[in-house]
């Protein structure tokens, strides 16, 4: 296909990806489910368990292989704009209260997982349909235990946010044990690629520099924009040459955490961090938000569902498999969450809830299991298996936690 051709189909995909995330939404809210969620189920949908499966002409021509790189490229876009408006919602001087919980949820958060998802990836890593075969034993090991130690931080940010409970003390809670797992496993992910390429100068580069990355964001950058924001506080608006400035630092970010491989989305966080609070941090809300959330975004879940065949999963011992990966999950996060938190002294209502938001795979995950897909360190048998697991897991959260702490009307945006 011509240039020309791809940027015609692709003003054609984004329509349908669009209205099947529109339908898909207002089918799942009806059920309590956030947007995030249902996208999560349309971008599956989408792709060749469904729509490739029951109309695989009508698939292959709206999504044909030369129009991938260019869906990819808009995901990434729609992935750093929306972790960029997170980290701007991200409320650090909250977080400094909590530290001593938080740091002990997290440990639990991670050690758990990491260990039960390392000893199963240790029993499976020799089976070629789940592992490249160039992909060591150790190698699996360490990807299975990052993968199942991250955690949903956008979605548990936005479920937080419309349940009301982003200044009390279990959304502060859960956000800073969220935030620290997230980066441990950015971490280990750093090692496993630094293992993969057998060049360990790109684990010490990413961690030294994304180390380095997130002190000049909350220090230097965050003072160079103070001026920036006291303007905005003063005149109630951003002005078109601001809103500039502040995309270029985000993809600046993006591009710099990309190229020391820890990847955009930290660089884009750390940046939303780094912004000035109060009408700034508002008024970038305002004006982001809508678009990023309904055209963007959406993009990165349907890339995600092309990926996703759940047909490969076909025997008795792969929905086996299947079931221990979720039973892993949940037992590695929401369970050894729950215990951390109870120890740490939080009531047995709040813990509930910590260990169910913290259960939640979501985004994030799909995005490592991307990487380990395009690396080439597991096969699509096994990515199916973890993206099940991600939706089940993410399904799992807002009901559960409405049980516990009572059903509260979602917001819709």
């Amino acid at each position: 296909m011509t240039p020309f051709e791809l940027s015609v189909m692709f003003f054609l995909q984004m329509a349908f990806i669009l209205a099947v995330c529109r339908m898909t939404a207002w089918l799942f809210m009806k059920i309590g489910q956030s947007r995030v969620v249902s996208e999560m189920i349309a971008g599956v949908l989408m792709g060749p368990s469904l729509m490739g499966w029951l109309f695989p002409e009508f698939s292959a021509y709206l999504f044909p292989t030369e129009s991938k790189a260019i869906l990819f490229s808009v995901a990434q876009l729609g992935l750093v704009l929306y972790m960029f408006l997170i980290g701007v919602e991200f409320d650090v001087d909250l977080i400094r209260k909590r530290v001593r919980s938080a740091a002990s949820i997290s440990i639990a958060g991670i050690v758990a997982p990491f260990l039960l998802g390392g000893t199963l990836a240790y029993f499976i890593a020799d089976d070629p349909q789940l592992f490249a075969e160039k992909t060591t034993s150790l190698e699996a090991v360490l990807f299975m235990g990052a993968a199942m130690a991250i955690t949903a931080f956008p979605m548990l940010a936005r479920i937080i946010f419309e349940q009301g409970l982003t200044k009390t003390s279990l959304g502060t809670l859960a956000l800073a044990a969220g935030s620290m797992d997230d980066m441990a496993a950015w971490c280990v992910l750093a090692v496993v690629l630094a293992s993969f390429h057998s060049d360990w100068s790109i684990a010490f580069i990413a961690i030294g520099g994304g180390i380095f990355f997130a002190v000049v964001c909350l220090t230097l950058v965050r003072r160079l924009l103070q001026p920036m924001g006291e303007r905005v506080e003063k005149s109630g608006v951003i002005s078109p040459d601001m809103l500039v400035f502040t995309l270029m630092l985000v993809m600046l970010g993006a591009w710099f955490t990309d190229f020391i491989q820890i990847y955009a989305v930290f660089g884009a966080f750390m940046m939303g961090v780094a912004m000035p609070r109060g009408k700034f941090a508002a008024e970038l809300h305002r004006t982001m938000y809508p678009l990023t959330v309904a055209l963007l975004l959406p993009v990165f879940f349907v890339y995600s569902g092309l990926n996703t065949k759940i047909g490969l999963v076909n025997t008795p011992a792969l929905w086996a498999l299947t079931g221990a990966v979720l039973l892993v999950a949940i037992a590695g996060k929401g369970v050894a969450c729950y215990l951390a938190a109870r120890w740490s002294g939080e009531p047995h209502k709040e813990a509930m809830g910590i260990g169910t938001l913290m259960n939640a795979r979501g985004l994030m995950e799909l995005i490592i299991l991307n990487i380990g897909l395009e690396r080439g360190i597991i096969e699509p048998t096994l990515f199916t298996i973890m993206v099940l697991m991600a939706v089940a897991t993410t399904l799992m959260a807002t009901p559960i936690f409405e049980r516990i702490y009572g059903k509260k009307e979602l917001r819709t945006t």
